[in-house]
């Protein structure tokens, strides 16, 4: 074990952010920590690193473990050396020894000292085994791999923006290799090229990984395991993020059942409570009912932390058929050229993602289809064309002493309070959130304001910088459900390929300074990109084979317990007397044989609540046979339970 949390509970003052939780980090895993805004990941790394202490509970760490933690709080950093001086503190050893194989050699020099000799010797041997010969290259490579230019390492690293400064970071940590990389939203501040360059250096990567990212093909592609926080637990998938999708989807249904089960059972034994204490006979009996309910484990009712709320959006005005028509458009910024002479069209029902590297100018292309940057050539807008436009800068037009609620009504959307505040809701800001000064809120909150207001808007045509930068994983699902209903048109920058994948039907690219137009998702996109590569290099290996498919859970569905009908009216001829006393012993054993079969299904729902059997496959396998084979058992012997209660009933009717 690398580090971990032995029965931990954390809190913020009155909120409990894990309680009683358990977690231990191996070599060589590659985890991917996930949850809603506000469940406390962030913190959780912190209380890995020691930041933070537990309230109960204890961090276990192997001596000699070395942890990198790559956060936003990193960014108040500051220096005026270089991003290559800046990375290569990574390797703090090799450069004392550069300093002291430089004063030796002057030494020896001098003296001609045997000893000295020795020492420069060893201290050159040291730094051959560190590997201190080649750290300019690894450094070099990975601040290129991480999109800097080669005329960029020179520069101070305070002249660069809070994104590229973390890419700095970023390159440092990598390079110290620590045994444990925590990563909170890596690939925030990072496009598409540097980020699959960034998985395919991780992949690699000897050390352990702990990520935090709402990024779904990033964690797919990187994780091995998922840790979830939710309901102040820890819960824990052996798998990927597809694979956890569908196992919480299988954990949740069991679980609900067997609330349901539960609620059944309690519901029964009331009734029996009720129908027998009164009665000297079952006096006993309904009394030993009374103190089983108050002893019986209750299970929680499966909850749902984020209700899954619609955004819908309404558009007045119907466009033509050309919204907007680019023609022979250049721009540069100096000698740094964006486009040239390019030209491209905008139709009714695009919903064009622009994507590429950073530096190749798509934001500034955006702000040119937006009219808010200058440019040389044409741009026309069609017929009944409403736009808007969400990007970072849009904050500075948000009215600071505004609270949320009333700076969504300036938007003059005509939706009510309660639905300006369920859409707020959808943005992450619950309760009494919208209440807030928008002064107060941090960059991420005002950003998440100005995406809200471009949403509520009538617009018929969108331009979205970056939209789900500050979203969560469920946000972003419903931001993309709202986007494929949407009947208007849109251009988006966005580096997330969840995102693109599920909301774009054509793609742009600026290629040699031209807009270049796939007609496709962006799926057919990197298809076509692979297809072109291979004919490009003439190779026919398969370089991308594709992943073994994510577990499925075995969803058979449940037996219906056997139904028997409720006994006519008994004839009067028969032994009422006789009868009812052998339905009464054959209560009794159903009762006990049913309490049984209850206790082994809660020991063996126990066992499914246990991370440890989801870690072996054929344990999982035959535990989740054992307890549907136990569920069918229950439910039949509930049934036959209900219908002797009933005929004991039916009998009593008669003979009063």
């Amino acid at each position: 074990m690398l580090v971990g949390l032995q029965d931990v509970t954390f809190e913020f003052g009155a909120r409990v952010i894990v309680s009683g939780a358990t977690w231990h980090i191996q070599p060589n895993e590659r985890i991917g920590l996930i949850g809603f805004n506000g469940t406390g990941k962030s913190t959780l790394l912190k209380l890995l690193v020691g930041e933070y202490s537990p309230s109960e509970g204890t961090l276990e760490k192997s001596r000699g473990t070395t942890i990198g933690y790559l956060h936003q709080d990193l960014l108040s950093f500051d220096t005026n050396q270089s991003i290559l001086e800046v990375a290569l503190t990574a390797f703090e050893r090799v450069q004392q020894l550069e300093k002291e194989i430089e004063a030796l050699g002057k030494e020896l020099e001098r003296t001609g000292d045997e000893k000295t000799l020795h020492d420069y010797s060893d201290k050159l041997h040291e730094l051959e085994t560190l590997g201190g010969y080649d750290i300019h290259h690894r450094t070099e490579e990975v601040l290129q791999g991480l999109g800097f230019a080669p005329a960029d390492l020179g520069r101070p690293y305070r002249e660069f923006s809070g994104g590229w400064r973390m890419r700095v970071l970023l390159a440092k940590m990598i390079l110290q290799q620590p045994d444990l990389l925590l990563l909170d939203e890596p690939t925030n501040h990072l496009d598409l090229p540097s980020i699959e360059w960034l998985e395919k250096y991780l992949l690699h990567y000897k050390g352990s990984v702990v990520i935090v990212s709402h990024d779904k093909f990033f964690l797919n592609r990187m994780v091995t395991k998922i840790v979830e926080v939710y309901q102040r637990q820890l819960h824990f998938y052996t798998g990927n993020y597809e694979y956890y999708e569908t196992e919480k989807a299988m954990r949740v249904e069991l679980q609900q059942r067997a609330y349901e089960n539960q609620q059944e059972y309690i519901r029964q034994q009331e009734r029996f409570i009720e129908r027998f204490r009164a009665k000297a006979t079952k006096a006993a009996a309904a009394q030993s009912a009374m103190k089983r309910l108050d002893k019986i484990d209750r299970i929680e009712e499966t909850e749902i932390e984020r209700p899954n709320i619609r955004i819908n959006f309404r558009i007045d005005k119907t466009p033509g058929k050309i919204l907007v028509e680019l023609k022979d458009v250049s721009k540069r910024y100096g000698s740094n050229v964006i486009v040239s002479h390019t030209s491209a069209e905008i139709e009714r029902g695009d919903k064009i993602a622009l994507i590429g590297a950073n530096g190749k100018g798509k934001s500034t292309l955006l702000r040119i289809i937006a009219g808010v940057e200058s440019f040389d050539g044409d741009r026309k807008w069609g017929h009944n064309v409403e736009e808007s436009f969400y990007a970072q800068h849009q904050l500075e037009s948000l009215d600071l002493n505004n609270t949320l609620l009333d700076e969504m009504k300036t938007c003059g959307s005509q939706k009510t309070e309660q639905e300006l505040r369920t859409l707020l809701g959808c943005f992450l800001f619950s309760g009494d959130d919208t209440d807030k000064k928008i002064k107060v809120l941090s960059g991420g909150e005002k950003a998440r304001v100005a995406l809200a207001k471009t949403i509520v808007s009538k617009a018929n045509f969108l331009m979205l910088d970056e939209p789900t930068n500050h979203l969560d994983m469920h946000s972003v699902e419903l931001l993309v459900d709202a986007l494929n209903k949407y009947e208007g048109s849109l251009i988006m920058v966005s580096h997330d390929r969840y995102f693109i994948s599920k909301a774009a039907n054509k793609i742009w690219e600026i290629v040699d300074h031209e807009i270049k137009e796939f007609k496709g998702t962006y799926a057919e996109w990197i298809e076509w990109k692979e297809r072109m590569a291979k004919q490009a290099s003439k190779s026919t290996a398969d370089k991308n084979p594709a992943p073994p498919p994510a577990p499925v859970a075995n969803n058979a569905p449940v037996k219906p317990a056997p139904t028997q009908p409720v006994p006519s009216k008994p004839a009067p001829s028969r032994d009422l007397r006789k009868e009812l006393q052998q339905l009464q012993r054959q209560f009794s054993q159903l009762e006990e044989k049913l309490n049984k079969a209850k206790e082994k299904k809660s020991q063996l729902e126990a066992a499914l609540a246990d991370p440890a059997t989801y870690s072996d496959k054929q344990k999982f396998t035959e535990a989740e046979t054992a307890y549907k084979k136990q569920a069918d058992l229950v439910d039949t012997m509930n049934s036959e339970y209900e219908t002797v209660f009933e005929k004991i009933m039916a009998i009593e009717g008669e003979m009063n």
